[in-house]
């Protein structure tokens, strides 16, 4: 390793189309870096996987959901409230548990170089 390696922290992000049954799919990952003020959301709906729990899922407002927390990691206009919140902030307001059909996971930790390359690597190692 040749770069500086950071702390990040990352949740998962998961569909739970029914949650009185407990069943889930990985649907995405959010990544924070504090040293670099880092927070990204990778998503990625697997359709088929999510039917094969809940056929009558509603997979356009699961779709809405995780792009919701894309948007809020921007931190730009479309990310609303959260707009002018730091990186930090974001992220906390986005793995805080809640009972919805799109959940975070338990927040994990490591070091990177590259919080997004890390986002990239996740998302395919947990996601994909």
């Amino acid at each position: 390793m040749s770069g500086k390696r950071d702390v990040f922290e990352y949740a998962l992000l998961r569909v739970v189309p029914r949650v009185e049954r407990g069943e889930l799919i990985n649907a995405g990952v959010v990544v924070y870096c504090r040293a670099r003020s880092y927070v990204c959301a990778l998503v990625e709906l697997d359709e088929a996987r999510l039917r094969a729990l809940d056929p009558s899922a509603d997979v356009v407002g699961v779709r809405a959901a995780l792009h919701a927390v894309e948007r809020v990691c921007t931190g730009g206009p479309a990310a609303g409230q959260a707009a002018g919140d730091d990186a930090g902030r974001r992220f906390r307001w986005l793995v805080a548990p809640r009972s919805t059909v799109v959940q975070p996971g338990p927040v994990h930790t490591g070091l990177t170089e590259d919080p997004h390359a890390e986002a990239e690597r996740l998302l395919e190692l947990l996601v994909r």
